[in-house]
């Protein structure tokens, strides 16, 4: 019941929104008064303790620059939801970490890959750890969403909430705040996996055959669906526009596709001392590119097709033999899981 009143208040304040207020407020951020600071190496501020309860008058939104594509990094974001604990244990630190990717108003589609490929407990044997990524909600809704995502991170625990605006041009900002959160709370992590919430995952394919747990250490690997020899969009007209004064070159380094790539815990809290050093873009995965380049790293190839940035019609055998495909949905993912669990079948080796 708890569920279904989420989607029923959640569906009555988005019928309201306006495209255009995204679009408004993609560069504007929280104004916490604090100038910038030097995070090299370091991560941001301590987290606020019962942020939510924050008087609003923190949210009020400022435009820091001219220019909705110019993100401020570093800066000291603070964590308002967030689980300090969430890497100790008996078991010891994680295997594998999974930042999840998703908007505040996400409700229906955490609780589906919480049933799904998000529990943490699908590969025996093999400690895995998630936490949901997000910012904050448009200002319109700050107040009724704030009471829905203390509801949801009491039950659960798996909210991870940074002050600064949930939008796209700022997904950059989520994931280095995602390895600043590992930094301080999880660096013994031995892999950290960057997955947005519209796709469907194979936890044991990518565990088992990619990350192989009984390896040797692999420090300078990252893998994906490794893009080469592509360049920067210069028509404004385009989602991915980067202007010249963003990124002069013609050609962008190789980068795994922002769906989902996973990377050493040791190359992602370096990645984070590099982004402090460069001129963050909001192409998130193109970003964290230009910090393997910079350190001189080159990602690793996965399997063949392991991981596909396309859809997939669902078919039991393909899909075990795979790692992750895009643009799956909540209620897809939630239709197709009970299929692709049975055990009882048996696939023929292509």
């Amino acid at each position: 019941m708890k569920l279904i009143r989420r989607h029923l208040v959640m569906g009555a304040l988005l019928g309201t929104a306006f495209g255009g207020l995204l679009i408004l407020l993609g560069g504007q951020f929280v104004d916490f008064q604090t100038p910038s600071m030097d995070l090299k190496p370091l991560v941001s501020t301590e987290p606020a303790r019962g942020s939510l309860s924050l008087p609003l008058r923190k949210f009020e939104w400022q435009a820091r620059t001219p220019h909705p594509l110019d993100l401020k990094y570093p800066y000291p974001y603070p964590f308002l939801l967030t689980h300090p604990n969430k890497c100790k244990g008996p078991r010891g630190a994680p295997f594998l970490l999974m930042l999840v990717m998703t908007r505040p108003q996400d409700v229906g589609a955490r609780q589906a890959i919480r049933q799904t490929w998000g529990n943490e407990t699908l590969v025996p044997d093999v400690v895995i750890r998630r936490l949901f990524v997000l910012g904050l909600p448009p200002p319109l809704f700050t107040k009724e969403l704030h009471t829905l995502l203390e509801e949801e991170d009491r039950e659960h625990g798996d909210l991870l909430q940074m002050g600064f605006l949930d939008t796209y041009n700022n997904l950059t900002l989520k994931v280095l705040m995602g390895l600043e959160w590992m930094a301080r709370y999880c660096p013994s992590a031995q892999y950290v996996l960057k997955v947005d919430g519209d796709v469907f995952l194979n936890p044991s394919f990518l565990v088992r055959q990619v990350l192989q747990p009984y390896g040797p250490p692999r420090p300078d690997f990252i893998t994906g669906y490794i893009y080469r020899n592509t360049g920067p969009l210069r028509n404004p007209a385009y989602k991915w526009y980067i202007p010249p004064e963003l990124y002069l070159p013609d050609r962008y380094p190789p980068y795994c596709g922002g769906p989902g790539y996973v990377l050493s815990g040791s190359l992602a809290l370096r990645v984070l001392a590099v982004a402090q050093t460069l001129k963050v873009i909001y192409l998130e995965d193109v970003f964290v590119g230009l910090c393997l380049q910079r350190l001189g790293v080159k990602p690793t190839p996965s399997p063949p097709k392991a991981f596909l940035m396309y859809r997939l019609q669902y078919e039991y055998c393909a899909f075990h033999r795979l790692a992750l495909v895009h643009q799956f949905w909540p209620q897809e993912l939630l239709q197709i899981w009970p299929d692709f669990q049975r055990v009882n079948m048996t696939c023929t080796v292509p």
